[in-house]
């Protein structure tokens, strides 16, 4: 009688009936489905049949046995038991892996260490000799698994995870993996389509995994034909005769699928380069006379024409953007996909896998049915779509209808429009702030940007929402925000910049704000790293050019609540001397310059800053020899100054952060604490007509009563504060300051 065996599939989480479903019509028997793994009996003929045949499996498993033990000699003795001579030579190579803890075991590496010395003194005892340890092309794989006081033996038969099935050497951006890949189109009916003749198309076709796996299954090719090694191979109860006809039988079945004709499998991708990636994978999967891709946009994505083509899958994993800036850009995307599905693919059906269900809304279609699954850690869905075509007027060309709270905002940017926005105009300001939280439910600034060839950008600043919203219900309204900011100002996805706040759990580290990490007004992280290829733009204020980058940052590389500032520093500074301390992207020094002042001295920390500033004094052709960009921390450049620029200067701008702890800095400055010796320092550098011109953004500062008594300081906040800032009066403080 054939020896039955216990083996354990494991596989994504979520995929676990697939699977199951899968073993079955491979002739196994299944005894349980658990999370991420289906137990079954067979042969070892059956076990080698998975692993050549599973689409889904990651690896097989051959379970050796079961041992409740409440401690690590518990654990040493359970291991032990197991005749491991009969699994792997002496002089062999050995691997183990050990996951899971329980009350008295509670650090898998040592479970592992534990286990692994059974293994060996087992073999050291019953041979005289001790195998090698090594991770790398192991002879034997061990794998334990510790849940609660259970502890589960099994030999890894795989190897290498089955999803690498040895054709795709080169990748996407964001690859599936091949055996989720499959999953999806099992999901999606593609085996019963390709029987009936029924094309596959993916028109964002990346690497082609999709394209690959579905033409396998076309053409009936065993998913593990192209690895070269398998874990039992080395495993000394291997049995060459079975496996080796096991083999004989799928490269005859190989061979018969391929000589038939296969229906209609064709990628398409915008980028031409990932394409190379993808005619490569085709290639070495054996499948390059039967699978083609182009290089084509999705909104030229048509029904091929070269011939007759029956009705089939559309299947697309898209891009579903991490930020919301780039999954507003992405709605265009998905839009233009439901377009040209209603358009040209009228009786096919159609899958789409996505991060981000939400967007799917934006295709137009309605989905019969979705499967929640899992792409890596992240939650996806796969929906399915059947699809009718469009009639009547296409919806191309116009912008998706508001709901009623996007349109309620909507109304109040476009009354802002009329009042903050023809003020604006009428002054000459050509980048401002239209709205600030005006709906407190909608808490956000919108910041507009008009670059010097006319085009028109928006910066979108959340703020962080009470604690009492929740942060589903405060990511919808940010979303209406952005939509009603796209009508109303008629712009492209791409000329919008959104900056979102998240709330902190215990796991997070780094900013609120997802991928800026410049924190300039608040406390200060630097980065000094200028990225390659960042999209920036020109803006012009008071006859000044100015370099902006909505992208990058957390600032844009100009303060606009300061441009009055900016233009009083202008009107103190024609035949000065200027210092200008924490000075940024340089904007003031160029107002100042433009102003007339006879030589400027900018001091900042960040080489990025100081770069920027580079790129601001020669765009308005300041000359570098009167105008010096000094790289320096700030607080040490004050005190060396006291030595050698004592009276030097006819004004001092100082725009220090709230807070730094810079790693750069020596020190910590905390504004509050810190501005007496500041200012100090600062007015010993001024000659005798000198003056200070003083900033923070701390909203609850209040100035030191001894520099109020030493000095004359007159509070110029109100005063140095334009009309599309009236809503925020404590943006920011301005002090001028004199000696008495």
């Amino acid at each position: 009688m054939t020896e039955k065996y216990q083996f354990t599939a494991t596989c994504p989480k979520g995929l676990e009936n697939v699977l199951a479903e899968e073993l079955r019509q491979l002739g196994a028997t299944v005894e349980k489905e658990q999370p991420a793994a289906v137990r079954f009996v067979g042969d070892l003929a059956m076990g080698y049949r998975v692993n050549l045949w599973s689409r889904i499996a990651n690896r097989i498993l051959l379970n050796l046995g079961q041992s409740r033990i409440e401690d690590a000699e518990a654990l040493y003795r359970a291991v032990a038991d197991v005749p491991w001579e009969e699994h792997i030579s002496p002089n062999g190579v050995l691997w183990v892996q050990f996951s899971g803890t329980n009350g008295q075991i509670r650090n898998s590496q040592f479970g592992g260490q534990k286990a692994k010395d059974a293994i060996v003194d087992r073999l050291r005892k019953v041979t005289g000799a001790r195998p090698d340890v090594d991770k790398r092309e192991p002879d034997l794989s061990v794998m334990l698994r510790l849940h609660r006081d259970l502890l589960e033996i099994a030999i890894d038969l795989s190897g290498d995870s089955l999803h690498r099935r040895g054709y795709r050497t080169h990748i996407g951006a964001a690859p599936l993996k091949e055996n989720l890949a499959a999953a999806l189109l099992l999901r999606a009916g593609w085996p019963k389509i390709a029987e009936e003749g029924g094309a596959l198309l993916d028109p964002m076709c990346g690497s082609g995994t999709f394209l690959v796996e579905a033409a396998l299954m076309a053409a009936d090719v065993a998913p593990g034909l192209l690895r070269e090694v398998f874990g039992f191979e080395r495993w000394l109860n291997h049995q060459s005769d079975i496996w080796l006809s096991l083999r004989e039988e799928a490269l005859q079945r190989r061979a018969e699928g391929l000589a038939r004709a296969l229906p209609e499998i064709r990628g398409y991708d915008a980028d031409a380069k990932v394409l190379f990636a993808a005619e490569s994978n085709i290639a070495r999967a054996g499948l390059d006379k039967h699978v083609r891709v182009s290089c084509r946009p999705v909104a030229a994505f048509k029904v091929p024409s070269h011939r007759e083509v029956t009705p089939g899958l559309v299947i697309v994993n898209p891009p579903y953007g991490e930020r919301l800036g780039e999954q507003e850009a992405l709605r265009e995307t998905y839009a233009e996909l439901g377009q040209q599905l209603k358009r040209e693919f009228g009786g096919w059906k159609a899958a789409i896998f996505t991060g981000n269900p939400e967007l799917c809304h934006s295709t137009g279609l309605r989905s019969h049915k979705q499967y929640k699954l899992f792409n890596g850690s992240i939650h996806s869905q796969l929906l399915l779509f059947d699809v009718h075509a469009q009639t009547g007027r296409g919806a191309e060309g116009r912008a998706p209808r508001l709901s009623e709270e996007a349109q309620m905002v909507a109304n109040r940017l476009q009354k802002n429009l009329r009042t903050t926005g023809k003020w604006a105009h009428r002054n000459g300001i050509s980048c401002y702030r239209l709205y600030d939280a005006d709906l407190p439910e909608y808490s956000a600034a919108i910041d507009v940007y008009q670059s010097l060839q006319g085009e028109h950008f928006a910066h979108v600043q959340e703020y962080r929402a009470p604690a009492n919203i929740p942060e589903q219900k405060a990511r919808a309204r940010l979303m209406d925000l952005v939509r009603a900011t796209r009508q109303v100002l008629d712009l492209a996805p791409e000329n919008i910049s959104i900056k979102e706040r998240r709330r902190h759990s215990h796991k997070d580290s780094g900013s609120q704000y997802q991928k800026q990490t410049n924190h300039r007004r608040g406390g200060r992280k630097r980065d000094d790293q200028n990225p390659e290829g960042a999209r920036t733009f020109w803006v012009e204020e008071y006859g000044a050019r100015l370099e902006i980058n909505l992208w990058d940052y957390l600032d844009t590389g100009l303060f606009l609540d300061h441009r009055p500032v900016r233009q009083y520093l202008s009107r103190l500074s024609s035949g000065k001397r200027i210092l200008n301390l924490f000075c940024y992207t340089a904007t003031a020094t160029v107002q100042a310059a433009l102003g007339g002042c006879s030589e400027s001295t900018s001091v900042d920390l960040s080489k990025t800053y100081q770069a920027w500033g580079q790129r601001n004094f020669r765009e308005n052709g300041l000359d570098p020899y009167r105008h010096q960009l000094v790289e320096a921390d700030c607080l040490q450049w004050l005190k060396a100054a006291q030595d050698n620029r004592r009276g030097h200067y006819d004004v001092v701008f100082l725009d220090p952060p709230t807070f730094s702890n810079s790693a750069k800095m020596q020190g910590i400055l905390d504004i509050q604490r810190d501005h007496p010796d500041l200012i100090r320092q600062c007015m010993a550098l001024l000659n005798s007509g000198g003056v200070l011109l003083f900033s923070n953004n701390l909203r609850s500062f209040k100035m030191d009563e001894n520099i109020q008594s030493a000095f004359a300081v007159e509070n110029l906040s109100a005063r140095l504060l334009d009309k599309d800032f009236q809503r925020n009066p404590k943006i920011h403080n301005v002090w001028e300051i004199r000696a008495r």
